[in-house]
């Protein structure tokens, strides 16, 4: 699951069951939900079950699944429990079965199959010819409104950068505070460990960040988050560079409108307009195949994949740094770790530096973090000439420098412990293993820490039933 699905699932997990029950009632949502969400093992359990008119057998659906697959099995009807698509069922003298929820089954098919005037995949509004807006156009209202999110940020406007225009309300600049983003002391504005992080994601990622915090203040604002999440997924499903009509929204959804497109996810002429427009950002949300990579280079390319990304950034076992670049960007973002010196039109140069490094560790980005950057944006002359890409002392310099203010790290988390055996202790910690949510362990005390604690409790939970049947 891509990082962008795993933010938005997590919110999706939290919510309660009358919630899943309004929000699957729409086809758009559902057929999201399963394009998005689902690990491909997960999404052929759904296929094979949409149709059938009874109940599955536990049985029967374990022999689909090769022997050595257990786990990747219990994880993906672990995930379907967790979102409400998948039940079992246990009637008198039958075995144990699987079926889909209702209304999920049902919406699913009417979006697979079409038919209904649910109009949860928009109405398309009939446009003069002189008011209809063009995909450059809106790539580049997108990227505009983006990338000023961005540089605000990194402190673009604060080294003398130009944001293209960017206009940023007073609603996002709360947003990006209130997501820990970024911190702001008086007119200060410095970036945090989380914002950093968040700049290095992919756009499509950064998009779900920005809309799980939104749909958190929303609730907030007593703003109907069925309504909220229906619209969000039914923006994925909608074609780029068709206008679509106002009518059929809620009041909820109009103000939607409005605080989307401060971040360029959708465009209107004017707020009092009929009708609205998509953005890139908007119709990738539900595509993992239509992420986009980078705001400068993505809306050209969207769909081109990472490795096909231009690497910009020359670093030297010297600390020397040069980066081709002209985007503004991409220079405030070198600038919080680098002592830049000289720009040229197409370049900057500067060093890393033990204070230029420090200064970014004290402002909370990670050594790793920063590492991560320059790798991901290594220049191709540096792949072919090393194997490791990054000279070593680099590397392993920028983690001396962040150890030196280090002492202790801690990590939000459950511990496991007082198993009954000691099969009963290494079949769990090695399924928490598995599924990539182990911290630490201690075989001598049989006992484990891990991050998330839902799947362990679903897998405990499923072997103390196997037990029973067995016993």
């Amino acid at each position: 699951m891509s990082s962008s699905s795993m933010r938005s699932f997590e919110y999706l997990e939290s919510l309660p069951g009358t919630v899943f029950n309004r929000l699957y009632k729409q086809p758009s949502t559902a057929l999201a939900i399963f394009r998005r969400m689902l690990p491909q093992l997960a999404k052929s359990f759904v296929m094979a079950l949409l149709y059938m008119s009874r109940p599955l057998p536990v049985a029967d659906l374990e022999t689909w699944v090769c022997p050595g697959s257990r786990r990747e099995q219990d994880t993906a009807i672990d995930l379907l429990e967790r979102l409400q698509i998948l039940k079992r069922t246990a009637e008198p003298n039958q075995p144990r079965s699987f079926v889909l929820t209702n209304p999920f089954a049902a919406s699913l098919r009417h979006a697979l199959t079409g038919g209904g005037n649910h109009k949860s995949f928009g109405v398309p509004a009939n446009t003069k010819l002189q008011d209809q807006v063009t995909i450059p156009q809106l790539d580049d209202f997108a990227r505009r409104q983006w990338e000023g999110v961005l540089g605000y940020m990194v402190g673009s406007t604060g080294i003398g950068l130009n944001d293209e225009g960017a206009n940023l309300s007073p609603a996002v600049k709360h947003l990006l505070q209130y997501g820990g983003l970024i911190l702001v002391r008086g007119r200060s504005v410095d970036i945090t460990r989380d914002g950093f992080a968040f700049v290095l994601q992919e756009v499509n990622a950064q998009v779900w960040t920005i809309l799980v915090l939104y749909l958190e203040k929303a609730e907030e604002l007593s703003m109907d988050r069925v309504d909220v999440l229906s619209f969000l997924f039914m923006l994925g499903s909608l074609e780029l560079g068709q206008g679509y009509s106002k009518a059929n929204l809620t009041e909820t959804q109009l103000q939607m409108l409005i605080d989307l497109g401060d971040f360029g996810i959708i465009y209107q002429h004017r707020p009092e307009s009929e009708s609205y427009y998509p953005t890139r950002l908007a119709t990738t949300l539900t595509s993992d195949a239509g992420a986009l990579r980078s705001a400068t280079a993505g809306f050209d390319t969207a769909l081109r994949s990472s490795t096909d990304d231009k690497g910009f950034v020359v670093i030297e076992t010297n600390y020397r740094l040069y980066a081709y670049t002209s985007s503004p960007l991409q220079i405030a973002i070198l600038s919080l770790f680098a002592r830049l010196s000289t720009r040229y039109p197409n370049m900057v140069s500067g060093k890393l530096t033990r204070e230029s490094v420090r200064r970014a560790i004290n402002m909370g980005i990670t050594g790793d973090q920063i590492i991560d950057f320059l790798y991901t944006h290594a220049h191709a002359q540096m792949r072919k000439s090393t194997a490791t890409i990054l000279p070593p002392t680099v590397v392993d310099q920028i983690r001396l420098w962040q150890i030196e203010g280090e002492r202790m790290k801690s990590t939000a988390g459950f511990l496991f412990k007082d198993f009954l055996s000691a099969a009963e202790y290494e079949g769990t910690c090695q399924y928490a293993k598995d599924i990539g949510v182990l911290e630490w362990k201690s075989d001598a005390k049989r006992m484990f820490f891990v991050t998330r604690h839902e799947g362990i409790a679903a897998y405990l939970k499923s072997q103390k039933e196997k037990r029973r049947e067995a016993g």
